[in-house]
């Protein structure tokens, strides 16, 4: 056990907790208020240790299917997106008088896979989590399962609690469960299973262990769990699978306690994104720049401002990855561009002071931030 790696849950920055149907609504019983305002009290705490919060919350289908009287998940598509519209209302209104009570704002974040797989929405996505994290309001993310069809819907909310880890560049996700953390085998079937409480998110092995199949008001399982915590390692975030039944399961966890099993990352976050964006072969365009932004980014860590830019070759949007090149021909980085190929040939050559007055800039003053840029 590396005591080491559960400090770095005492000092991470940006948390996303995701919680399942089951524990929410008590095993299809309705909300369970009390421990909503049990999770809130602690999501507070870590708030106002500095903690920027995302919330990914099941319930909604489960709490509509009590409604409707359903003791089990139906297999028709528009019942499920009735049960998620009904169900929408309660659930919202349950977190945000939860939050309310303790002096905190929520919003609620709807999201289908077709937002992220479109590059222009994924980043609006992502402005819109991080503006509500700068005023201090809690996003409160479910999937949109009343317009989602079974081509475009995430499958269960463990894979949406890892896109948003992804959107958010977030160093840790939580995936509270009905279960103390993932064991070797199942525990309800294997009494002699024994709890991982740490393991490379990575090791192939885990997926083997996870088996397949869920609850009956969930899609997912601790399969889905593993690949979420997958997925979320791909970005440099840890994750955290734990039982949201526990006292205190959150506070413990800030505390660096050995609570659930701990899904560690290859690479740190900002190591693995760079990573990422440096196996990019493929790019939409190139910026050349010249010799004084070229030492800027490779001596000093800069980020790349218009004025250092000489030329815009190729056509791209904003998000598209771009390779940076010297004057000479030489590539020198690449990265995701904040502007669009038109945007960028327009202020070049600019400085952040004359683009204010021309009022050219959307986005920033960046064209490519250090932290969305790999040297070559």
């Amino acid at each position: 056990m590396s005591v080491s790696e559960r400090q770095k849950l005492c000092t991470s920055r940006r948390w996303v907790i995701k919680i399942g149907s089951a524990l929410l609504t008590n095993d299809g019983m309705g909300l369970d208020r009390l421990r909503m305002q049990a999770w809130v009290d602690q999501m507070v705490v870590l708030i106002e240790q500095g903690v920027e919060l995302c919330l990914v919350s099941s319930g909604a289908i489960a709490v509509g299917l009590k409604v409707l009287r359903l003791d089990k998940r139906p297999e028709e598509l528009p019942i499920l997106q009735a049960a998620a519209a009904i169900g929408q209302m309660g659930l919202v209104h349950a977190w945000q008088s939860c939050f309310a009570a303790r002096g905190h704002e929520t919003a609620q974040v709807l999201l289908t896979h077709e937002d992220l797989a479109n590059r222009t929405r994924y980043l609006n996505a992502r402005d819109t989590l991080k503006a509500l994290n700068q005023f201090g309001i809690i996003p409160v993310v479910n999937e949109n399962d009343t317009v989602a069809t079974d081509e475009i819907c995430f499958g269960d909310n463990d894979s949406l609690g890892a896109l948003a880890t992804n959107l958010l560049e977030a160093d840790v996700l939580v995936i509270l469960t009905d279960q103390d953390g993932f064991y070797d085998r199942d525990p309800r079937l294997h009494a002699d299973a024994d709890l991982i409480s740490e393991a490379r998110a990575l090791d192939p092995r885990l997926v083997a262990m996870a088996g397949k199949g869920g609850g009956s008001l969930g899609r997912g399982g601790m399969h889905t769990k593993i690949l979420a915590a997958q997925q979320a390692a791909r970005s440099g975030a840890m994750t955290v699978i734990a039982n949201g039944r526990r006292d205190q399961v959150l506070s413990l966890l800030r505390q660096g306690e050995v609570v659930g099993s701990l899904l560690l990352p290859d690479l740190k976050p900002l190591v693995a994104r760079k990573h990422w964006l440096a196996s990019h072969k493929q790019t939409k365009g190139s910026l050349v720049i010249d010799s004084g932004a070229a030492h800027a980014l490779i001596f000093k860590g800069r980020s790349l401002l218009p004025v250092g830019v000489e030329l815009v070759r190729g056509s791209f949007s904003r998000g598209d990855i771009i390779t940076i090149c010297s004057h000479a021909g030489d590539v020198i980085a690449t990265g995701l561009v904040n502007y669009n190929s038109d945007q960028a040939k327009a202020m070049i050559g600019l400085t952040t002071e004359q683009l204010k007055k021309t009022q050219k800039l959307l986005e920033g003053d960046v064209l490519v931030h250090r932290d969305n840029m790999a040297l070559v």
